[in-house]
């Protein structure tokens, strides 16, 4: 499966981005990674070039909120984008929050998955379970 991975905004986390493409590709699947300081629009261009499955947006400043409001308008625009799935994970706030509070908007946003906070192996594996059981259905 293809996924486009990469840090939306203004954020510079690189070694947490490169964790994650290295941490796909040894599970199989071709990254395309787009890097950190990311917008939106890159990512959905990216999907489409690339034919991918699975967009993953990372963030580790905790300004993804502020970004990812757009997510579910700007992927109406594109089309051929109806099954990807979408992903995001890191700190997913500025201060504290929970992820009972988190996920429902994250979610309501227009993403799949939302992992505020979880260690990337967990993630990882809810992500290869989420794929297992929406190709069983």
């Amino acid at each position: 499966m293809k996924v486009v991975t990469g840090v939306v905004g203004n954020d510079i986390h690189v070694v947490a981005n490169r964790l994650i493409e290295l941490s796909l590709n040894a599970r199989g699947f071709e990254v395309f990674n787009l890097g950190v300081n990311t917008y939106l629009e890159e990512f959905f261009d990216a999907a489409v070039e690339t034919g991918a499955d699975i967009l993953l947006i990372s963030s580790l400043n905790g300004e993804a909120e502020g970004w990812a409001r757009e997510v579910k308008l700007l992927k109406s625009k594109y089309k051929t984008l109806d099954d990807l799935v979408m992903v995001i994970g890191g700190n997913l706030v500025v201060g504290t929050a929970d992820a009972d509070t988190i996920v429902p908007k994250y979610k309501k946003y227009g993403f799949d998955l939302v992992f505020h906070q979880v260690d990337l192996n967990t993630g990882l594996d809810t992500l290869e379970e989420f794929i297992k059981e929406r190709k069983a259905s």
